[in-house]
């Protein structure tokens, strides 16, 4: 089991868009399993290689008794939306009702590079969109309105683990995020 620390809001990695994946090897396998047992340990509904500090496109997820990971991933999205209570395991503490689509229909590869498509809806869907969000550099307080944002970033300064004195706070570039803005 290895458990890696988390890396927290205010780390660049977190905001840097992830590089894709090239190589299918023993290494990326190893990256999938540390990030299953971080997840699993956090607990959390899914983590992104970004948040323990590496900039490669892949990430896990654990919804509904199934746990799965997803390299590359690119997402087709439902257009209909649903609103529910969101979290990340790199701004502990801080949760907010948060729109996403509620069908996704994600395709990728595997840790061995093979072709995966992944479909979920509701939590499966939101864990898939946020995870792909934290490959994107993108985290989950960016897809608030203006007032949630500032009620997440308020919760953020005053929690003990925050220590950086400059707050940054983008627009998601996806497009779905224009329907709530």
């Amino acid at each position: 089991m290895a458990v890696k620390p988390i890396r927290l809001f205010g780390d660049p990695v977190l905001r840097t868009p992830a590089r894709p994946v090239t190589t299918y090897d023993k290494e990326l396998r190893r990256l999938v399993q540390d990030l299953t047992d971080t997840m699993m340990a956090a607990p959390g509904a899914g983590l992104a290689a970004p948040q323990l500090g590496i900039g490669l496109r892949v990430f896990v997820f654990h919804v509904d008794g199934e746990t799965d990971h997803l390299v590359n991933p690119d997402l087709d999205l439902t257009e209909e939306i649903q609103e529910g209570s969101e979290s990340c395991l790199s701004l502990p503490g801080v949760v907010a009702e948060t729109p996403r689509a509620y069908g996704v229909v994600a395709k990728g590869w595997n840790m061995y590079g093979d072709p995966v498509t992944v479909e979920g809806t509701r939590l499966k869907a939101r864990a898939i969109q946020h995870e792909t969000d934290h490959l994107d550099g993108v985290l989950f307080i960016d897809r608030l309105d203006t007032p949630q944002r500032r009620e997440a970033i308020r919760a953020i300064r005053q929690a003990e683990w925050f220590g950086q004195d400059q707050v940054e706070v983008r627009a998601s570039p996806h497009p779905v995020s224009d329907r709530w803005r």
